[in-house]
């Protein structure tokens, strides 16, 4: 019998997938294994879960993402014989713990507290019948605006439309062991009222965390006290009753036969949990992917109570889904500072992947983040300036009108014109909005030391003799400057002498643009001109620079 890997897809592509190193290959292949082992022909299933308690935020936008990219490396090695499926699981009848302080009306909310979320009176109006419907609607449009393709499942439908009536009758029979795994998990006191099943109360309609007094798998019947103190019998099935999240994880990768889902670190800890539940339940757990999370600038958990960090909106603002995607795409496994100043550096990176793939290999585009990114469907494109050239344009022109950065673009690029290349476009607008928003208020010029002042007066009559020069030149006058003023007996320079100390830099940065860092300097120097390089020099040299 043919495995799963021998399929009609180009030998080449096959082979460097068999062998790449990139995650998204390497965690479908295990998926490929799991499958050949099994003998699986139903569709492969991969699941990303979704509270709909908040909004969707960057840390959704990051989940989807990085299960559509194993979602597409795992048909590039079969060959797309095998169908696959991405359901997006929206735990919507969990019971509302408590109420986020930043919703509208909060008196009614309240009146809705333990009841399933989809329950909850919805605080935003609309059409929309509860706060969970309302959530899941945004989460559907937040995922479709990104073309993601996925099918959406509510765990309230689920439970309500019997799809999860199997599983809870099994999750009875089974009652014991479920709590065999679960008990040694939990303090003393929550021991003694635990219970896997969640009965929603008849009288009252919350769900409630209470202990049964009877089980009856035959008839699918729980008994325990309801809120008003009378002992009530009830049909777990139809959405009477749910599971408590633990059991409800296992549970559902066991009624969906999922095959892959990836999640937080936070989740990692309770993974031996999910998948013993999944086992009891006759199932086979998935295969699992944990990443890490997020850091805000300080290095701090981002928390959606606290507000650290940037929030998708923010992202966007500034610059394109793709460059967040390969931000998700980088080191998932590794904590990473999500914060604004990564912003740049993500959008310029984006697109020298992009503008590289062409001119790979096999195996190098199959290890390009473009490739996962666009699903192997890579459109070659590059852009004249990066968006890190752009913004130190924009500072040091002080610009906050695009037509300013065109002006500089222009001179530089005769042929790129406004409105011929949209992405680029885009690009120059956002750089105006990144420098207004993040740049300017951050701004904070110095005043030049003495040899800095010699320095700088020295780069000064050497650009005055290269008007017209190219990045090259100019960087060498740089460098002969720096060599002279400030060399670094650590480095060598081409000559075999001494090279040049950082510090020569960072004094250009910060005495010229008043920021810590930037571009490398003949670059710069070419794009924004050596006559308005050599009048920056004579403002800082005049103590005019930073003088608004």
């Amino acid at each position: 019998m043919p495995t799963l890997a021998q399929s009609d897809l180009d030998p080449d592509v096959l082979d460097a997938a068999t062998r790449s190193k990139a995650w998204p290959f390497e965690e479908a292949r295990k998926l490929v294994k799991r499958i050949e082992k099994s003998g699986k022909t139903a569709p492969i299933v991969f699941e990303t879960g979704y509270g709909p308690s908040g909004l969707p935020h960057i840390g959704t936008f990051g989940e989807v993402a990085r299960t559509t990219m194993v979602r597409h490396a795992f048909p590039v090695l079969t060959g797309g014989k095998v169908e696959t499926r991405l359901i997006a699981f929206s735990d919507d009848m969990d019971g509302m713990r408590k109420i986020p302080g930043n919703l509208p009306d909060q008196a009614l909310l309240h009146e809705s507290l333990g009841k399933p979320l989809t329950e909850v009176p919805n605080p935003f109006g609309g059409g929309e019948p509860s706060f969970a419907h309302h959530n899941n609607a945004m989460l559907r449009r937040f995922l479709d605006s990104f073309g993601f393709d996925y099918e959406f499942a509510s765990a309230t439908d689920y439970y309500r439309s019997g799809k999860f009536d199997e599983m809870l009758v099994r999750t009875l029979e089974r009652y014991r062991k479920v709590m065999e795994i679960m008990l040694p998990t939990l303090g003393e006191e929550r021991q003694a009222t635990y219970s896997p099943i969640l009965p929603i109360s008849p009288t009252t309609g919350r769900v409630l965390y209470v202990p049964m007094k009877e089980v009856n798998p035959a008839d699918a019947t729980v008994t325990f006290e309801d809120e008003d103190g009378r002992d009530v019998t009830l049909d777990v099935r139809g959405g009477n009753a749910k599971l408590q999240w633990k059991p409800d994880f296992g549970m559902r990768w066991a009624a969906l036969d999922v095959d892959f889902e990836m999640y937080g670190k936070d989740h990692q800890p309770n993974t031996p949990i999910y998948d013993k539940i999944c086992r009891a339940l006759g199932g086979t757990p998935p295969e699992h992917y944990v990443y890490e999370l997020f850091l805000d600038e300080n290095g701090e958990k981002i928390s959606k109570t606290k507000g650290n960090g940037i929030t998708i909106e923010q992202w966007l603002d500034y610059a394109s889904p793709e460059s967040l995607a390969l931000f998700m795409y980088q080191k998932p496994r590794t904590a990473k500072r999500l914060y604004f100043d990564v912003i740049p550096r993500a959008v310029d990176e984006y697109f020298q992947h992009v503008a590289g793939f062409e001119r790979q290999d096999t195996d190098k585009r199959l290890a390009n983040p473009a490739y996962h990114i666009h699903s192997g469907a890579v459109e070659v494109a590059g852009i004249p300036v990066t968006f890190s050239m752009l913004l130190n344009l924009a500072s040091a022109a002080n610009a906050h009108d695009e037509d300013v950065l065109w002006g500089f673009i222009s001179r530089y690029a005769p042929d790129v014109k406004k409105g011929q290349h949209a992405a680029f476009d885009k690009l120059v607008t956002s750089a105006v909005r990144y420098f207004e928003d993040r740049v300017a208020p951050a701004k904070r010029y110095r005043a030049p030391s003495d040899d800095e002042r010699v320095a700088l007066g020295q780069l000064d009559a050497k650009l005055a003799t290269l008007e017209g020069a190219d990045a090259v030149a100019i960087q060498d006058a740089v460098y002969d400057v720096g060599r002279t003023m400030f060399p670094d007996p650590n480095k060598k320079g081409p000559d075999g002498g001494p090279g040049v100390s950082l510090s020569w830099f960072a004094a250009l940065y910060q005495i010229l643009l008043g920021e810590e860092k930037g571009p490398r300097f003949g670059s710069f120097v070419e794009l924004y001109g050596v006559a308005e390089t050599r009048a920056l020099i004579a403002k800082a040299l005049a103590g005019e620079l930073g003088q608004a």
